[in-house]
C-alpha cells in the first residue's frame, strides 16, 4: 500500500545526551553538529538585520509615496470640482497620475472620487500593482456612483471565463455596479482586505500610562466593590470617565402609562441605537471588515455553479432590500436581542438586557466577544407582578405596551433615518448612504410572542410568524400564510373605533390590542424579522422539553434494569473533544441546551437493545429520534447549499411521518402527550429564514446567552443591590472602555512587530525557531514519551496487544515500499532496508490535526485507556491509484528518522464496513456500522494521510463491531452522505 506524504517544514534534531549552547540563539546543540549551526545562525542574525534596515527605508519611501498621492488626490479633486461648476468635461486621473506610479494603477482602473488613500506597504511597491479587493471586502462600494436613470438597473457583467471543478463565483447586486467575479478556491478564501494603521502611537490615554491603563483594566475585571475601587482608583478614576465620554453612553428615559385610570411610569436606559452605530462606523479596527453590498455566491460542482449562502448578505432579504433603497442607497442591519433573566439564584432581582449586532460585520466578529461583537444597548423595564391582576386580559395587555413602548424609545434614533437614509463618510473616506433595518430579531418562544403581540400558547393561531391552527402545529406537511404587518395594523385601528367589531378578528388571528414598535421601522415587519432559533426550539424545546421527556419516561416503564443498562453504556462512550461525557442521562433534570444537544446525538446508540424486543413503542421512538437528528443537522450548517437545503425540507417532511407513525402506536383508550405544541411546528420555517437570512448561526441566541453571566456578576458582586440597572449599565459602559483600548494596544503591537521585521525576516525567524519543534505542516505531535524505545522493547510489549505482533517484520516491509514510492531513496543506496532492533523509536501519545481534532494514543488518559480513530486518504493495495478512504483506530503514533529523513507514522487497525445486506436496524436508526479487523492484522500509515478524527462508539450486542457518530459535527455529517468506506 503506497501513500502520499506531504512534505514538512521542520528539521528533527539529533539525539545527544551531551548539548552545548549556541552562542547566538542559546539553544542546545550536538557538539558534532555546533560549528554548522553556529554559521548559519549567524548569517540568518545578518539577514535578519539587513531585512530590518531594509523594511524601515521601505517603509519611510512609502509614507513619501503616499503624501504625494495625497496631494496629487486634493488637487485632482479640485480639479474635477472645478470643471463640474464650469460644466467643461473633468481631466481623465490616469493622465495626471505622477510616472511612478503608472504601473502600479494599469491593473485596475481607479474611481472617480480617487483612489483609496490608505494601502499596503506591498502594494504600494509592487510593479505589478495588483490590488483585487475580496468578495466580502468593505471596499465593494468603492465603485463608481451610477448617473440616475429611467431605464432598469443593468444587468451585472460576466467576466469571461471557463469555470473550473471548485471555481466560485460571486454575482453583486445590480445597483452596486460592480461585475461578476469568477475566480479559483485559493482566490476566493484569501483575504485582499488592508487594514488601516493606527496613527495613534498611545491607544492608552487618556490614562498616562499604559500601566495605568492595566491596573484600571484589573481592577475593574476583578469585580472590586465600590470602597475597594475608590480607594485603588482614586488617582485614575478621571481617566478612566474622560475616555468614557468618547462614545455613546446610557441614557435614561421614563414611559408613561396609562392603565385602569391610573398613570404609571416606567423607567427605560438605552445607548441610541445610531449613535452606537456610528461608534462601530467609525472604529478603524472595524472598518476594513464592513460589507454592504448584496452578494449570490456560487460554486462549481463539477456539473454547474450552485448557490451557497453563509453570511446575511450572501441570502434574499438583503438582495430585496437592497432592491427596495435608491440606487446609492445600502442596508446597515441591526440584529437585536432581547431576553428577560434572573440576577440571583432567588429570583427576587431580574433584568431585562436588550443586546445588539451589526449585521454588516462577519459572523466570527459579531458573534465574538472582543470590539464589534455582541453589546448591551438597552435595559427595558420589567413590570411588577400583582396577585390581584395576574392572569387578566388587562394586566398581560398593560405588559405589552409598556414593553413595545419602552422599546420604541430604543428605536426612536433609528425610525426617521429608515425613511430617509443617513450619508456618512466612512473610515476609508467613501461616502455612503446608509438606511438603517433591523435585519434579525433573535429571541426564545415567549419573547417572540411579545415582540409580534401574539396571544401565544393556548390561542387559537399560537405562531408568530404564519396562521397555523393549534390544532395542526405539527403537521408540517401543510403550509399556511404567513402574517403581515398591515393585517395587524388593521385590526388595531379597528379596535380602536370598536372594540366589539375588532374582538372577533383579533381572537381569531390571536393579535394583541396594542401598537407594535417594530412597525415605525421602514422595511422591518416583525414577522419577518423574528427567526428560528436552535438553541430554544430545538435542543430545549423539541429535544429536551418533549423528546428526550419521552424517551426517559418509556426507559422508566421498562424498569430500572434498563435504565442501568442505557446509563452504564452512555457512560462507556469514547471522550471527545468539545463533546460532553455526562453520567446517569435517563436522570438528567437540568437546561443546559449543549449538553443536552450533545447527549441528543448518542441517544439512539445505548437504547435498541432495550426497545427493539420489550418496547416496539420505545423503537418508533428512536426512529423518530433519529429523523430529528437529520434535519437539525442539517439546520446547524454553518454553509448552506442548494443542496442542502431542499435536503433538509425532505428531512423535516420525513421527521413528520415518523412522529405521526409513532403518536399511531399508542392505545386510544389511554391519555397520550399532546404534540401539538409551537416548537414542534416553529422548524417549518427554520429553512426559509436561512434562505432569508444566511446560516442559522447568524440568527442564534447563543452568541447573547453569554451576556447574561457579566450582567450577573456585576448584580453580585459590584452593586449594593439598590438602583442596580445604573449601575450595572455604567460598569458594562467601562467594560465597553476597557475592550476598545485593549484592542487597540494588541493592535498596535501587532503593527510595530509587522514594521520591525519583514515577510522574510519573519519566515526566517520562525525556522530558526521550529528547529527542535516536532510541528510538519497540519499536523502536530505532543505528549512524547521518555525514554524513547526500540523495535526489540516494542516487540516484548505485552502479548495480550496482539497489535504489537511482527512489529519490526511489518515495518521493514512498510519502510521500504514507503519511502520508494515517495521518492525518498534507502539509506546508502540499499536495495533493501532492515532497521536494526536495538534502533530507537520515539513515541508520542497526542495528536493534534491543524485546529480541529486533538487525537489521543494513551493507555491512561485521565485514569482510561484512550485509543481514537481516525479517517484517512489511501490507495487501493492491487495497483488501483484513485483516492479512497477508510477509518482506523490509533495504537502507536511514532517518528522514525532513516537516511537522514524523518517520517511520522502509526501503527493503526482497519475498521471495514460489513459485507451483505444491511440490517434493518442500522437502516432505522441511520447507522453507519463498521468491523474492526483482527489485532493481528495492524498496519503502518503516514500520519500525513489523516484527513481527520472520527469518533466510534461500540455496538454493545456485537463485540468487534462500531457505530460511526456522524452528527458529532457538521463536517462529519456532510461526510458520511457522501463517504465510501
Amino acid at each position: 500500500m503506497s501513500m502520499s506524504l506531504a512534505k514538512r517544514s521542520y528539521v528533527q534534531s539529533s539525539a545527544s545526551s551531551e548539548k552545548v549552547a549556541c552562542q547566538y540563539c542559546q539553544q542546545p546543540f550536538a557538539p558534532r553538529g555546533l560549528k554548522s549551526h553556529e554559521g548559519s545562525c549567524m548569517r540568518k542574525r545578518e539577514k535578519k538585520r539587513r531585512h530590518q534596515e531594509f523594511a524601515d527605508l521601505a517603509a519611510q519611501v512609502v509614507e513619501a509615496r503616499l503624501k504625494g498621492r495625497r496631494k496629487e488626490t486634493r488637487r485632482l479633486r479640485k480639479e474635477r470640482g472645478a470643471a463640474a461648476a464650469t460644466g467643461s468635461p473633468p481631466l481623465q486621473a490616469q493622465a495626471e497620475v505622477p510616472d511612478d506610479f503608472q504601473l502600479a494603477t494599469a491593473a485596475a482602473p481607479e474611481p472617480e472620487d480617487g483612489p483609496n488613500e490608505v494601502f499596503s506597504a506591498n502594494e504600494a511597491m509592487s510593479v505589478s500593482g495588483e490590488s483585487r479587493q475580496r468578495s466580502g471586502s468593505d471596499m465593494s462600494m468603492a465603485s463608481i456612483p451610477l448617473p440616475e436613470s429611467t431605464h432598469e438597473d443593468p444587468a451585472p457583467t460576466s467576466t469571461v471565463t471557463r469555470p473550473a471543478h471548485d471555481s466560485f463565483k460571486t454575482e453583486y447586486h445590480p445597483k452596486s455596479g460592480r461585475e461578476t467575479v469568477t475566480e479559483s478556491f485559493s482566490a476566493f478564501s484569501r483575504s485582499h482586505s488592508t487594514t488601516h494603521p493606527i496613527v495613534d502611537d498611545e491607544p492608552w490615554q487618556p490614562f498616562v500610562t499604559s500601566g495605568d491603563f492595566e491596573f484600571s483594566e484589573i481592577a475593574h475585571h476583578a469585580a472590586l466593590s465600590k470602597e475597594q475601587t475608590d480607594k485603588l482608583l482614586a488617582l485614575i478614576r478621571k481617566d478612566c470617565e474622560r475616555r468614557s465620554q468618547a462614545h455613546t453612553d446610557f441614557e435614561k428615559h421614563t414611559v408613561p402609562v396609562h392603565h385602569k385610570k391610573r398613570d404609571l411610569e416606567f423607567e427605560v436606559h438605552f445607548r441610541p441605537l445610531w449613535d452606537w452605530a456610528m461608534d462601530l462606523l467609525q472604529d478603524p479596527l472595524l472598518a476594513p471588515h464592513f460589507t454592504w453590498d448584496a452578494q449570490r455566491l456560487y460554486k462549481h460542482n463539477g456539473t454547474q455553479f450552485e448557490r451557497f449562502i453563509d453570511e446575511p448578505w450572501t441570502a434574499d432579504r438583503w438582495w430585496n432590500v437592497q432592491s427596495d433603497l435608491p440606487r446609492d442607497g445600502v442596508p446597515f442591519a441591526f440584529i437585536l436581542y432581547a431576553d428577560k433573566s434572573h440576577l440571583s439564584s432567588s429570583g427576587k432581582a431580574k433584568a431585562y438586557p436588550v443586546i445588539a449586532h451589526c449585521g454588516n460585520l462577519p459572523v466570527d466578529i459579531r458573534n465574538g466577544n472582543g470590539i464589534g461583537g455582541g453589546r448591551l444597548v438597552g435595559w427595558l423595564p420589567i413590570v411588577g407582578e400583582d396577585a390581584e391582576e395576574d392572569g387578566k386580559l388587562s394586566f398581560t395587555n398593560l405588559k405589552r405596551v409598556v414593553w413595545h413602548e419602552a422599546f420604541l424609545k430604543l428605536l426612536d434614533s433609528i425610525i426617521l433615518l429608515s425613511k430617509t437614509g443617513f450619508s456618512h463618510k466612512c473610515f476609508d473616506d467613501i461616502m455612503r448612504w446608509l438606511f438603517p433595518i433591523i435585519l434579525i430579531l433573535s429571541a426564545d418562544y415567549e419573547e417572540q410572542c411579545v415582540m409580534a403581540l401574539i396571544r401565544g400558547l393556548g390561542s387559537h393561531c399560537p405562531c408568530p410568524i404564519c396562521h397555523v391552527p393549534a390544532n395542526q402545529l405539527y403537521d408540517h406537511s401543510t403550509t399556511h400564510p404567513n402574517r403581515r404587518s398591515e393585517e395587524a395594523i388593521a385590526c388595531f385601528e379597528l379596535h380602536k373605533k370598536s372594540r366589539t367589531q375588532a374582538d372577533v378578528p383579533m381572537k381569531e388571528q390571536s393579535w394583541r390590542p396594542v401598537e407594535n414598535a417594530f412597525w415605525h421601522v421602514n422595511r422591518s415587519c416583525p414577522h419577518v424579522i423574528l427567526s428560528f432559533d436552535v438553541l430554544h426550539f430545538d435542543d430545549l424545546g423539541l429535544w429536551g422539553s418533549h423528546l428526550f421527556a419521552e424517551l426517559k419516561k418509556l426507559l422508566k416503564e421498562l424498569g430500572r434494569h434498563a435504565e442501568k443498562t442505557v446509563d452504564s453504556q452512555h457512560e462507556m462512550f469514547p471522550r471527545w473533544r468539545n463533546f460532553s461525557h455526562l453520567k446517569n442521562i435517563t436522570k438528567v433534570t437540568y437546561s443546559d441546551g449543549n449538553k443536552l444537544s450533545d447527549i441528543a446525538k448518542v441517544s439512539t446508540s445505548p437504547s435498541p437493545a432495550c426497545f427493539t424486543v420489550h418496547s416496539p413503542i420505545g423503537y418508533a421512538l428512536l426512529k423518530c429520534i433519529a429523523s430529528y437528528l437529520q434535519y437539525h443537522m442539517y439546520i446547524v450548517l454553518d454553509v448552506q447549499t442548494e443542496s442542502t437545503l431542499a435536503a433538509g425540507e425532505m428531512a423535516l417532511l420525513d421527521f413528520h411521518q415518523h412522529l405521526k407513525e409513532y403518536i399511531a402506536m399508542h392505545d386510544p383508550g389511554v391519555p397520550r402527550k399532546n404534540w401539538n405544541f409551537p416548537k414542534a411546528h416553529l422548524g417549518k420555517h427554520a429553512f426559509r429564514d436561512i434562505l432569508e437570512k444566511g446560516a442559522a448561526r447568524n440568527f442564534s441566541t447563543r452568541p447573547n446567552e453569554s451576556h447574561h453571566g457579566p450582567i450577573r456578576r456585576f448584580y453580585l458582586l459590584q452593586t449594593n443591590r439598590k438602583n442596580v440597572a445604573e449601575q450595572i449599565l455604567k460598569l458594562d459602559h467601562r467594560s465597553l472602555v476597557c475592550e476598545l483600548i485593549r484592542s487597540c494596544i494588541e493592535h498596535v503591537k501587532r503593527e510595530h512587530l509587522k514594521r520591525v521585521l519583514d515577510r522574510q525576516a519573519l519566515e526566517d525567524d520562525e525556522s530558526e525557531t521550529m528547529d527542535d519543534v516536532p510541528f510538519a505542516g497540519h499536523i502536530y505531535l505532543g505528549s512524547p514519551v521518555s525514554p524513547a524505545g526500540t523495535f526489540s522493547a516494542i516487540e516484548e510489549r505485552s502479548p495480550s496487544q496482539r497489535v504489537f505482533q511482527d512489529f519490526r517484520k511489518k515495518f521493514t516491509y512498510f519502510i521500504n515500499d514507503f519511502l520508494p514510492a515517495n521518492n525518498i531513496p534507502l539509506p546508502q543506496g540499499r536495495s533493501w532496508f532492515r532497521p536494526p532492533a536495538d534502533e530507537m523509536l520515539q513515541e508520542f501519545r497526542y495528536l493534534k490535526k491543524l485546529e480541529t481534532d486533538y487525537l489521543r494514543c494513551n493507555p491512561s488518559f485521565h485514569g482510561h485507556p484512550r485509543y481514537d480513530c481516525a479517517l484517512i486518504r489511501t490507495h487501493d493495495q492491487h495497483g488501483d491509484q484513485r483516492e479512497k478512504f477508510a477509518v482506523v483506530r490509533l495504537h502507536f503514533m511514532f517518528r522514525y528518522t532513516v537516511g537522514g529523513h524523518t517520517s511520522e507514522l502509526a501503527l493503526v487497525t482497519y475498521m471495514d464496513v460489513p459485507t451483505g445486506a444491511r440490517c434493518t436496524l442500522d437502516k432505522d436508526l441511520r447507522f453507519t456500522r463498521l468491523r474492526s479487523r483482527p489485532p493481528a492484522s495492524s498496519e503502518f500509515i503516514p500520519l500525513q494521510s489523516i484527513v481527520r478524527g472520527a469518533l466510534l462508539v461500540p455496538d454493545f450486542k456485537h463485540d468487534g463491531d462500531f457505530f460511526l457518530v456522524d452528527y458529532v459535527d457538521s463536517d462529519w455529517f456532510l461526510r458520511a452522505k457522501q463517504l465510501t468506506l
